[in-house]
């Protein structure tokens, strides 16, 4: 049951979002936000880019 609440992940929206927050806000504080929660939810931000790989066309 833990192994299936790893494989658990935010909606894309979400996650698109702390994206642009990350790359295109342009404000420092939002882009730390962003990265923090994409890496806090993914263990990495290599580990969310292969997820929206995989999710996104």
């Amino acid at each position: 049951m833990l192994d299936n609440a790893k494989a658990m992940h935010p909606p894309l929206p979400l996650i698109k979002t702390w994206v642009w927050m990350m790359l295109e806000s342009g404000n420092p504080e939002i882009e730390d936000k962003g990265r923090n929660n994409l890496i806090a939810s993914f263990g990495s931000l290599a580990e969310a880019n292969r997820y929206l790989s995989e999710h996104t066309q």
